[in-house]
């Protein structure tokens, strides 16, 4: 019988299915409500997991007393009593017995049981779990220890959430963004940020001068060049993760090193702790984030390393793929859209839910961006064939299968549909024995062209979640005149 894990009930909500060692199922609750970062669980969220039979146990992904108290400490009182944890699954129709582990607990062990490490540093950054907003760990063969924490309300995480509300942007959400607009601005705002918000940044204490859980948005008002608000706190994050992984690798005698929580969404962070070389190897899960905590939770109870291959652990859209059929539609010039095989377990398109275009265009990046209905300065990223990529990146690590990392662009004139403002882009590197599909795609294109990538992003427009079912793929095609595959 499988073993669930949830995450659910605050936001991005999402459900594993493991049996043993084996990942069954992973998705969004999103994907199925149609509503984006959506907290709940969904029916037929619920109906999907169970296809792979009922479970005889649920792990949920914190502890909700703990989080009772932190809540009650915040001054959110409306949100203290509320149902939680089994009465919460209860309302759902779910009835298996109920176990509970901590929310960094369930980031790290999402992080470690998953990674190719038998002995590795974690570290943990997000907004908040019950109490804990950083944490450093190691992991050796099933054990978890944890080094050391940091509390609320001194948090990086919402720090940096803050001041996405603060240019502008939706805190929670669209983070992303902000760590794109930083490209456009320059960090003169630091020492103000610090003078103003940060008591301590003396690796590895982080601490406020006071809580920013509630935004910013009040913060200079007289400052309005966002870029550089931007800016400058991306590179408060930088410097301080580059710290913070440097203070990590003199305690744990590893060159690995697991990255978890929303701050590990930060590709432009995770390339500097990468070129820092404390450490040899970085592993990412592909989910950091709560929504893959549903599948932490179940690592964390059972101490059970999981056979991670792939992230394609969801909905299943079965249909052929003419490689020839596409790459003609590329080669005329159209912006396509893949919508084949089992949907990916996280927030980021790697080839089954993707739109995808040659990136050598000029004019692409501002096609694509009207399609997608997104800030016309937001880049693309590239997918490249993994034996390609050192030809046109400076790459910081070897491959990058997850869209993990960022690397200079060595032409950004040819392709400037990839290339971002200060000529970077997030790379995905593919191998044949990684996804089939798609890399018999790009050898056709390479074949036909000579160039080895295509510019690939999520399919969905901005606000919507991902493509689910070719019901959604029927729907999309349909609203915004892309043809897809």
């Amino acid at each position: 019988m499988p073993v669930w894990g949830i995450s659910a009930n605050e936001h991005d909500a999402s459900l594993s299915v493991v049996d043993g060692s084996e990942i069954l199922f992973a998705s969004h609750a999103e994907r199925y409500s149609r509503v984006k970062n959506d907290a709940h669980l969904h029916p037929d969220l619920i109906k999907a997991a169970r296809r792979w039979g009922e479970p005889e146990l649920i792990v949920w992904y914190e502890r909700p007393l703990l989080k009772r108290t932190r809540k009650l400490y915040a001054g959110q009182h409306k949100h203290v009593w509320r149902t939680d944890g089994a009465a919460y699954l209860s309302t759902h129709g779910l009835g298996a017995p109920v176990r509970y582990v901590g929310h960094h607990r369930s980031h790290a062990a999402a992080g470690f049981f998953t990674s190719p490490f038998d002995h590795a540093a974690i570290l943990v950054v997000d907004a908040i779990g019950e109490w804990s907003t950083i944490s450093a760990w190691e992991g050796q063969g099933r054990d978890l220890k944890q080094l050391w924490g940091q509390r609320y309300p001194h948090s990086l995480g919402l720090l940096y959430s803050a001041f996405t509300q603060r240019i502008g942007f939706k805190p929670n959400e669209e983070e992303y963004i902000l760590m794109g607009a930083a490209a456009l601005g320059e960090p003169r705002y630091v020492d103000l940020i610090d003078q103003d918000f940060v008591r301590e940044r003396a690796v590895p204490n982080f601490r406020l001068k006071a809580n920013v859980h509630r935004g910013v948005r009040w913060w200079r008002p007289e400052i309005t060049d966002n870029w550089s608000i931007a800016a400058s706190i991306q590179a408060i994050t930088e410097e301080y993760l580059v710290g913070l992984a440097r203070w990590l690798a003199r305690r744990v005698r590893s060159p690995n090193l697991v990255l978890m929580g929303g701050l590990a969404l930060n590709c432009v962070a995770n390339s500097k702790i990468a070129r820092d070389g404390a450490f040899d190897r970085i592993w990412i899960m592909p989910n950091p984030g709560d929504a893959g905590s549903s599948l932490g939770a179940v690592a964390a109870f059972t101490r059970k390393r999981l056979n991670w291959t792939h992230p394609y652990l969801g909905e299943n859209i079965d249909r052929p793929f003419a490689h020839a059929e596409v790459t003609a539609a590329l080669l005329a010039g159209e912006v396509v859209g893949i919508a084949n095989g089992r949907a990916e377990f996280g927030p980021r398109a790697l080839g089954n839910r993707s739109l995808i275009a040659d990136p050598r265009g000029p004019e692409t990046k501002d096609r694509v961006n009207r399609i997608k209905k997104r800030e016309p300065f937001r880049p693309f990223a590239p997918v490249i064939m993994a034996e390609h990529a050192d030809e046109y990146f400076d790459m910081p690590v070897a491959e990058s299968p997850y869209m993990q990392f960022v690397a200079p662009v060595k032409r950004p004139d040819l392709f400037p549909a990839i290339a971002h403002f200060d000529n970077t882009a997030r790379v995905q590197t593919v191998r044949r024995q990684q996804h089939p599909l798609l890399y018999e795609l790009l050898s056709c294109f390479h074949e036909r062209t000579g160039c080895p990538m295509l510019l690939n992003t999520s399919l969905n427009i901005k606000g919507e979640p991902l493509v689910n079912v070719w019901e959604d793929a029927r729907r999309f095609q349909a609203l915004h005149g892309v043809k897809i595959f």
